[in-house]
């Protein structure tokens, strides 16, 4: 998902990787984050906000749960160029500098987004401001300080694995990104002001047949530049991609969290 405003932002929207980023996006994250957004009650005329809409997917979903009369403003600094399906709005939007209206939204939802924001406590607290009276906040954030490799060939592969997740934590650093904040989202809405605050932590299983590993092999060519810079060489680049299309291997994903707040009405 696309959505910060600073220079560095590790995923460039270039057009031979975004396709790929948010349909691998959709395909693991999905199955999280719609079941965690349907237990908040969601139906006919809520007003909804998405967050990084990426391709869309969730605000697709939030739509045909709040027609009639509901509508979904779905927003990101490059919003989908696909006409938008019926109940939904796409809006050209930076979340930290750009107006947001206090007291409007039934739901928000922020999915992979404020982990790239440097500012991303005070974009938090303007979401929970957004919030009408009883209404929720969804954040779904990575925490990637534990996603170890399980079964690799050797040795050799394992650490190679290490080193690429290292590098691609270091590049997201670079960039301004925190990549552990995920274990901090409920903190920051309880500082936040709101209530009930629920953080749901799911972890995964990584096989060259999962959505979430396939992920990772197309970082390793939408980062390749960041990679490289963070000290992979174009050869450990080519075999971890084979060792990701290993049918042995297997590895255990970060956790994501996803955390529900309310505020208070």
């Amino acid at each position: 998902m696309t959505t910060a405003s600073a220079p560095g932002y590790a995923f460039p929207p270039h057009p031979a990787f975004l396709g790929g980023q948010h349909g691998w996006l959709s395909a693991a994250y999905d199955p999280v984050t719609l079941p965690r957004l349907a237990a908040t009650g969601v139906t006919r005329g809520w007003r909804c906000l998405e967050v990084g809409t990426g391709g869309g997917s969730v605000a697709r979903w939030l739509a045909e749960r709040v027609a009639p009369g509901g509508e979904v403003l779905a927003t990101d600094l490059t919003p989908p160029t696909s006409p938008a399906p019926p109940g939904v709005v796409y809006l050209t939007h930076d979340i930290v500098n750009d107006p947001l209206p206090d007291g409007e939204f039934d739901l928000i939802v922020a999915r992979l987004v404020l982990q790239h924001l440097p500012e991303r406590e005070a974009v938090l607290a303007r979401l929970a401001r957004a919030l009408a009276p009883g209404g929720w906040l969804q954040v779904d954030e990575f925490d990637v300080s534990y996603e170890p490799p399980l079964l690799a060939p050797d040795a050799a592969a394992e650490r190679l694995y290490r080193k690429f997740l290292a590098a691609k934590a270091a590049a997201l650093r670079a960039a301004g990104a925190h990549p552990e904040w995920g274990r901090e989202v409920a903190r920051a809405m309880r500082a936040a002001g709101l209530v009930e605050i629920d953080p749901r932590p799911h972890v995964e299983l990584r096989t060259p047949e999962s959505a979430s590993l396939g992920l990772q092999l197309h970082h390793t060519h939408h980062l390749r530049e960041r990679l490289l810079a963070a000290g992979m060489t174009e050869a450990e680049l080519e075999r971890v991609r084979a060792l990701m299309t290993d049918p042995t291997f297997r590895a255990c994903s970060s956790v994501l969290y996803s955390v529900q707040g309310r505020r208070a009405g």
